[in-house]
């Protein structure tokens, strides 16, 4: 009797073994769940607007969508009266296009906040400036060209000395002077009307501000090293806010 029932345990014990070592080296008919944490619960922002990821600004938002930072924080402020451009959260939406009625802005006036947004109404009414067709660009600095465009790069390097002159590519309305764009240093974003915008970065002086109307050649700011580790001008342009190669564009 003992031995019939050690029997029956071994049996019992290696069939469990058995099936232990076949249900492990059955391979899965679908990959394991994988959550995702890097913000994949958000819905995707509707048309017009932005969904703000890690690391984002407002400059950068508006330089990616080809649109002046000061007419995105304008357009923000006339949807949402307590929208603060120094303050957005990851998952917030920004707007990135002129809401419709864009005279409702003018709500904005009332801030204390001088000449600069007094002016907002009248030039709403101004044409933009109209680049030529298929835009003609000059070139910024004068140097040697350290840094061709790609992916990571999204603009062109021109080396050269700090306090060489850099020039403004063609035409336009000066739409951002300073330096809130992590690694472009000292900054300057030209537009040149709805399509074109051109950006010079790492600059040791700007001559311009925001609000000036500049020509092609003119002296804009003076080359520099800010926020890189040799002296250089980081030159890119934007059409409808995605970065293309500028070279094509310069005479």
């Amino acid at each position: 009797m003992p031995n019939s029932l050690s029997k029956s345990f071994l049996i019992a014990a290696l069939s469990a073994s058995l099936l232990l070592t076949v249900g492990c080296s059955t391979p899965r008919t679908k990959p394991a769940s994988v959550t995702d944490r890097s913000g994949g619960s958000y819905e995707p922002a509707p048309a017009g607007y932005y969904r703000v990821k890690r690391g984002d600004t407002l400059a950068r938002i508006a330089l990616d969508h080809g649109q002046a930072p000061r007419d995105v924080a304008q357009w923000n402020a006339s949807v949402n009266p307590s929208f603060n451009p120094n303050v957005i959260e990851v998952g917030d939406l920004v707007l990135i296009k002129a809401p419709a009625g864009l005279k409702s802005a003018k709500a904005v006036d009332k801030k204390p906040e001088g000449d600069k947004l007094d002016a907002l109404p009248t030039e709403a009414t101004k044409p933009e400036v109209v680049a030529e067709p298929g835009i003609r660009l000059s070139w910024p600095a004068k140097g040697k060209l350290t840094g061709e465009f790609n992916e990571t790069n999204k603009g062109i390097d021109i080396a050269g000395k700090v306090g060489e002159p850099i020039l403004a590519a063609s035409d336009g309305k000066v739409v951002y002077a300073g330096n809130s764009l992590r690694g472009y240093g000292n900054l300057i974003i030209v537009k040149h009307d709805n399509t074109y915008l051109t950006a010079y970065a790492h600059n040791s002086k700007l001559l311009v501000k925001e609000g000036d109307a500049v020509r092609k050649g003119q002296k804009i700011a003076e080359m520099g090293d800010t926020d890189t580790t040799a002296a250089k001008l980081h030159f890119e342009l934007r059409v409808n806010g995605k970065p293309v190669n500028p070279t094509p564009y310069l005479q």
